[in-house]
């Protein structure tokens, strides 16, 4: 079977959270998520596992866009 993969832009959408509502319960700047959903900096695996698990989805279905040069 297939993995689908979702964007975290995406995944946060569908978990009806907004950049600040995930900034908020990691602890984090609502910019570090903006930089993560634009692929401009990749988060850490411990943050993945967080967002997977704010976010309901396992971390092998959590699309990374490639960090930007």
């Amino acid at each position: 079977m297939e993995t689908i993969q979702i964007s975290l832009a995406a995944a946060r959408v569908n978990a009806g959270m907004t950049q600040e509502d995930v900034a908020r319960k990691m602890k984090i700047s609502k910019t570090t998520i903006l930089n993560w959903e634009k692929g401009k900096v990749v988060p850490s695996f411990a943050n993945l596992q967080m967002l997977s698990t704010l976010y309901g989805i396992p971390t092998n279905n959590i699309f990374l866009p490639s960090k930007s040069t």
